[in-house]
Parts: structure tokens; C-alpha cells; sequence
């Protein structure tokens, strides 16, 4: 690992800190989807898609689904693109909605080590090609927007780098329409 101050501890108790500050600013219920894109490689501080950490990704799944379960918002998380940034979900998650499951099963270099951790800690995992999340995070600038429901509304989180990784957010909220009449 290039970044060796990073420890499990310090992670998850910064990831916890970036997570709860969406959570507050995103509003979810439960049965609301939360998505994440995440690199380890940037996160040990080496190049996106060429350091991956299976023992970062771990990590990084565990600390979500501690914070995400207890609120029944489901997590999802978005491959790299040598799996077309397919998205790992729970089969009832992707069954209540009728995303469409496809036939692919991330590895540690086609899928990234936070899909693959997705895969081993989730009750039933599937893949999808599309999803609608209320929110997420980006760890990485690995471009989670085509995942989060429109319209979109970035989150600026207390916390602006994961390791060597920088983090983005958003949140979605309904559309405004209407005139200079409308109230919202």
C-alpha cells in the first residue's frame, strides 16, 4: 500500500463521517438506493484502475452496509468500466424494480475491489446495467452521475479526500416546474 498512514480504523471512521454528512443533506427512507463508485487504487494513493486493494474495498463495503442496513437503504456499487459500469445490488432490490440482471461477476480487475467485496457480503448479489440511487458517493472521480436519479444536486462533504482518493457526492431531488406562480 502506497499511502501507509492509512489504516482500517482511520478509513472507516472518515468514510462513516462523508457517509453521514450525504445521509443528512440527502434525506433517503428506507428502500431508497445509495451508490457508490469507488477506486482503491487512489484510495492507497496509486493510479485508478492499476493498485487495487481487495483488503481496501473490504473496508470500504463494510463500513456502508453498517451505516446503510440499519436505515433499510440498499447499497449499490458501480463496477469500472471493463464491466460497463454495471452496478452489484441485492436480486430483490433488482427484482422490486425490474432492472435488468446481467451475466457478468466482478473480479479484482474487471469490476474493482469494492464489487467484488459487494459481492461477497451481500445476501444474494446480481448485476445490473442501470439503476436510479437517490444518492451516492464517488471515491476517485469514477463518475457515478449516470446512476443518480435526475435531478441531481452535489453534496459537499466534510471530508474531501479518502486516503490519496478525492470524494464527490450527490443527492436528488424532484424537478421544479412551473412558472412564477409555482411554490415548492
Amino acid at each position: 500500500m502506497k499511502n501507509e498512514h492509512l489504516t482500517k480504523e482511520t478509513l472507516q471512521k472518515e468514510l462513516a463521517i462523508i457517509v453521514t454528512d450525504v445521509l443528512e443533506e440527502a434525506v433517503l427512507k428506507a428502500g431508497d438506493v445509495f451508490v457508490l463508485g469507488c477506486t482503491t487504487s487512489e484510495i492507497v494513493g496509486g493510479t485508478i484502475g492499476k493498485n487495487s486493494s481487495q483488503e481496501v474495498g473490504q473496508w470500504v463495503i463494510e463500513t456502508l452496509k453498517s451505516q446503510l442496513d440499519p436505515l433499510g437503504i440498499y447499497l449499490g456499487v458501480q463496477g469500472c468500466e471493463h464491466i460497463n459500469r454495471a452496478v452489484v445490488v441485492e436480486r430483490k432490490l433488482a427484482e422490486a424494480k425490474d432492472w435488468e440482471i446481467v451475466s457478468v461477476k466482478p473480479a479484482l480487475h474487471a469490476g474493482g475491489s469494492c464489487s467484488v467485496a459487494a459481492f461477497e457480503q451481500f445476501e444474494e448479489p446480481v448485476e445490473v446495467e442501470h439503476i436510479v440511487a437517490q444518492a451516492g458517493i464517488d471515491i476517485g472521480d469514477t463518475s457515478i452521475g449516470m446512476h443518480v436519479k435526475y435531478v441531481q444536486v452535489p453534496v459537499r462533504p466534510s471530508i474531501k479526500e479518502l486516503g490519496g482518493a478525492h470524494v464527490t457526492a450527490l443527492r436528488s431531488r424532484p424537478k421544479y416546474i412551473g412558472g412564477p406562480r409555482a411554490t415548492y
